[in-house]
């Protein structure tokens, strides 16, 4: 079922959301060559104990998509990994495209964004192209996420900032409802047809989220974990994603990372 919030309720959703692109903001600077994936877990992991009212979102979630409860505080997803990724004791190397996805509730209204960078200095050109063509299609995601608009003029604005650049779209996962919950309805694809689904109405709160790889559109569940998603074959994939508000003045950012 697809909620409205009140304005009111807006307002409330705001603290979490600044709260996780906070940490976000953080976390891309701090983190370098030779930083593990566990030292960013526990620092979010602090951030949420020292914050009064906030609590993950992903400690003990298990959804049907996942293989029992998930149990760390951020995903964090290296290379060929671009969604879900557990973290494990690994040390970033020069070069290594990295995507990390937070989802917080604050007074219990949830925010949920997630990045995409390059650590190091041997950043590899595609790479960067390819992590900016996931912040191009949010950015043209969000401009269509207006009232009167319908939510596939979003899934299609996102896809055709792929297609311009060559890369293939996967429509298993995408972007979704968010209030007291972090996945709710409805299911934001990231492709789709304009001017049909769902219409936009002011207090829709949705996560928009790009996410792309380089050569395929196939993923595979690590048996490893049984909740990181790797590209079938081998090439890298980036993710970039906002929580945003359709209001009667257009859509507004809950996750701003300045």
């Amino acid at each position: 079922m697809i909620e409205l919030k009140t304005p009111a309720e807006i307002e409330a959703m705001k603290p979490a959301g600044r709260f996780v692109g906070s940490i976000l903001k953080e976390l891309k600077a701090m983190t370098k060559v030779g930083t593990n994936l566990l030292e960013i877990d526990e620092l979010v992991a602090k951030r949420i104990a020292d914050r009064k009212g906030a609590e993950s979102c992903y400690v003990d979630y298990a959804p049907d998509f996942g293989t029992g409860p998930f149990a760390h505080y951020i995903c964090i997803s290296v290379n060929d990994a671009v969604l879900h990724g557990v973290p494990y004791d690994y040390n970033l190397k020069d070069g290594d495209l990295v995507s990390l996805d937070l989802a917080i509730s604050v007074d219990g209204w949830v925010g949920d964004s997630a990045i995409s960078f390059v650590v190091g200095r041997d950043a590899d050109p595609e790479d960067l192209r390819l992590i900016k063509c996931t912040e191009d299609a949010l950015v043209a995601g969000i401009a269509q996420a207006q009232p009167g608009n319908r939510l596939g003029d979003i899934s299609n604005a996102i896809g055709d900032v792929a297609r311009s650049q060559g890369y293939p779209i996967n429509l298993d996962f995408g972007g979704h409802g968010v209030g007291h919950i972090m996945h709710g309805d409805p299911h934001v694809a990231n492709d789709g047809k304009a001017h049909h689904g769902y219409r936009l109405r002011s207090g829709l709160v949705i996560a928009i989220e790009p996410w792309f790889l380089k050569t395929t559109n196939e993923i595979y569940q690590d048996p490893k974990d049984g909740w990181t998603l790797r590209s079938s074959d081998g090439s890298r994939g980036a993710h970039t994603e906002h929580t945003i508000a359709i209001t009667d003045n257009g859509p507004v950012i809950l996750t701003t990372r300045d």
